[in-house]
């Protein structure tokens, strides 16, 4: 195979502009500027932001079972690849091997990424996908350009309480972040975590 890998990481995760109820998953090269950005499903942003932040949802959600079910049986995810796109969808796939062989297993990207950050696995993509999909962002535009690849399956969430927050005092916010964890509305924490966040800054 003479296709290039370049390594990624994982340089963002906020709500897409483009897409309600969608978030973007921007990866971006380790030696370079451009940047991959991924529309995927709010559940999978929730549980790569979960993974990022350490934060221990109560009980283990999908992703950490899988973790849990591969090393009982001494099984390791050793990389993600983002191996292709075809009409807008990323293709991913992880590489995992037990003591005797490794093994490529088809996956979304968004489950495959929300992997990577718990096996603490590299990500990869081919040059080609980073050519055609790439984007250079200067800092003035974070925003995310609309000629997206996306997965599909994505969800029409509610529309953002985000409004209601701004007039709780950051006592009251405090008290809802704890319930929201304590409830497993993973969604909820983070747009009140976001909220708090942006009270520090100001």
């Amino acid at each position: 195979m003479g296709m290039k890998k370049v390594k990624l990481e994982i340089v963002g995760l906020s709500y897409s502009q483009t897409q309600s109820g969608a978030y973007a998953l921007v990866l971006g090269e380790s030696t370079g500027t451009r940047r991959l950005p991924i529309i995927i499903g709010g559940f999978e942003a929730q549980a790569i932001a979960i993974e990022l932040e350490k934060m221990t949802p109560s009980r283990p959600l999908t992703h950490d079972l899988f973790k849990a079910f591969s090393e009982t049986f001494d099984i390791t995810v050793s990389e993600v690849l983002i191996y292709n796109l075809v009409e807008g969808i990323f293709y991913a796939k992880l590489i995992c091997h037990d003591s005797t062989r490794d093994v490529e297993i088809d996956a979304r990207t968004s489950d495959a990424i929300a992997l990577a950050v718990r096996f603490n696995c590299p990500i990869f993509t081919y040059e080609f996908i980073l050519k055609s999909a790439g984007i250079v962002l200067d800092d003035e535009t974070a925003g995310i350009t609309s000629n997206v690849g996306h997965e599909p399956e994505l969800k029409e969430e509610e529309v953002n309480k985000e409004e209601g927050y701004k007039g709780k005092s950051t006592e009251e916010l405090k008290n809802l972040l704890q319930t929201a964890l304590d409830e497993e509305q993973y969604e909820t924490a983070s747009r009140i975590r976001d909220e708090l966040n942006n009270r520090k800054k100001s």
